[in-house]
């Protein structure tokens, strides 16, 4: 097992890094989460990357996870006659039926246009290079003057930044995607276009219904998403700061602003939080990454992400596994620097709580750990409740999670410093610390003498809550 970081990377799998060879070497590199996107794949092809991913983790130990990423309710043109170019000050109309986009109409694929746009109302085109406001709306069309001009192609995506959509965040596409994820029992799920979150509540009920304990990661793309973040975090497993479409919705100075309020709430909230989108997008052409995207990939670093995610990098560049590797680099160079001081931005424990022993020991062995130097914590755990709760604090030693819940080992690949082990044995407290201890001798993971930090229930038989905090050196 490759125990070198503690910031987790998601990788997008696509026609460049699809064989056995290279996924495997790209796991090596450093990847924890292979991510598989539906809106650009089918199911055989996700049932192979599945397949594959599950060999090696069987083959060397390892323990990535897999993320579906569904589509979502993506807007978009229809087709477009050719060398259609719109002209700024010009004015054009939008309608929802269906025909050939020109210079005077554009064709919308989303049912509700007129319903959902109001008079001043932005309509952003291809990742918002064209920009048109709303002038005017009846009951067939509506009217926009076009800000900005340019060439449109077929099926570019659209944006509705100012509008309440009354769209639903599933589509009949991610219903059937969600039943093949849950059918080969994957990791982890992330909901695009989420605004509230009855969107994360509605998706969950879907899975509760279906016995799946499946993972819900909120995708943040849209200016009610932000709007609403508390409780979407309280409602959802994880976040995805998704910058691709939130850069477009939002103006993109505010980006930056956003992704370290979003991280910070997350933490505050015992979530995990993943920055995606264009990290490092120079190198889908080239071997090498920029100096802006290498502050970018330090920044998110710095601001306490759990994991950093590669889209096309990954999935269509011609350097997937020097990508990962640069990447590795990069987080190994920022976790290693005196400037990367502990974050404090758990929620404040709550003496009302049913979880404040548990939770007040996991605050005070990262605490202990610090003053300490603990090279680890290592705490036995059935539900990932602990662990994520330790990660939360952000302590300088690596967290060492013992489970006999297999499912859960994969989920917890994409937390923040955490790695997993299967454990199955419940003898007195004193053995199975001393069990463990040897175990992480055996893998060259601890060496004798150094500090480590134990936290678990006691009597373990009973496999309560966590109410025991040990610290000793490896023997």
């Amino acid at each position: 097992m490759n125990i070198k970081k503690k910031t987790k990377i998601i990788a997008t799998i696509g026609p460049s890094c699809n064989s056995y060879e290279t996924l495997l070497k790209m796991i090596t590199a450093g990847v924890n989460v292979c991510r598989l996107n539906f809106s650009h794949t089918n199911h055989d092809d996700a049932l192979l990357i599945i397949n594959i991913i599950r060999k090696i983790n069987s083959d060397i130990g390892s323990q990535v996870a897999i993320l579906g990423d569904l589509q979502g309710p993506k807007i978009r043109l229809g087709l477009v006659k050719k060398n259609t170019h719109l002209v700024a000050g010009e004015k054009i109309y939008l309608t929802n039926d269906k025909g050939i986009s020109n210079n005077k109409k554009l064709f919308i694929d989303y049912s509700k246009l007129i319903n959902d746009l109001k008079i001043d109302d932005l309509v952003l085109i291809d990742d918002g290079k064209i920009k048109l406001k709303v002038k005017s709306v009846n009951e067939k069309s509506i009217v926009c003057n076009i800000l900005n001009g340019g060439l449109l192609s077929s099926r570019k995506g659209v944006n509705l930044p100012k509008t309440e959509l009354s769209f639903k965040s599933m589509t009949k596409k991610d219903k059937e995607d969600l039943n093949f994820l849950i059918k080969y029992d994957v990791d982890w799920v992330a909901l695009s276009f989420v605004r509230t979150s009855k969107d994360i509540l509605e998706l969950r009920n879907i899975l509760s219904k279906r016995k799946s304990d499946i993972k819900i990661i909120a995708k943040i793309e849209k200016p009610e998403a932000v709007k609403n973040i508390k409780s979407i975090t309280r409602a959802s497993d994880a976040i995805m700061i998704a910058r691709g479409d939130l850069g477009i919705e939002i103006p993109m100075q505010k980006v930056p602003i956003v992704q370290k309020k979003i991280i910070s709430s997350s933490i505050h909230y015992s979530k995990p939080v993943v920055v995606a989108t264009q990290m490092m997008e120079g190198m889908i052409n080239t071997p090498m990454t920029t100096r802006a995207e290498t502050n970018d990939v330090a920044n998110a670093v710095f601001d306490g992400a759990d994991a950093l995610m590669l889209s096309g990098e990954t999935a269509v560049g011609k350097y997937p596994h020097k990508v990962v590797k640069a990447m590795s680099k990069i987080i190994l160079s920022v976790e290693g620097s005196y400037l990367q001081s502990r974050t404090k931005l758990m929620s404040p424990l709550k003496k009302a709580s049913s979880r404040y022993i548990s939770d007040s020991i996991c605050f005070h062995a990262c605490e202990l750990a610090d003053q300490v130097q603990s090279k680890a914590i290592i705490t036995l755990t059935h539900s990932g409740y602990n662990a994520q709760k330790i990660a939360s604090n952000r302590p300088n030693s690596f967290i060492f999670v013992f489970t006999h819940n297999k499912k859960i080992l994969n989920s917890l690949s994409l937390i923040w410093g955490i790695y997993g082990f299967y454990y199955n044995k419940f003898n007195s407290t004193d053995d199975t610390i001393k069990d463990l201890h040897n175990y992480l001798k055996s893998k060259k993971i601890l060496k004798s003498g150094q500090v480590v930090i134990n936290i678990g229930s006691m009597p373990i038989k009973e496999k309560g809550m966590t109410n025991m905090l040990k610290v000793g050196k490896v023997i």
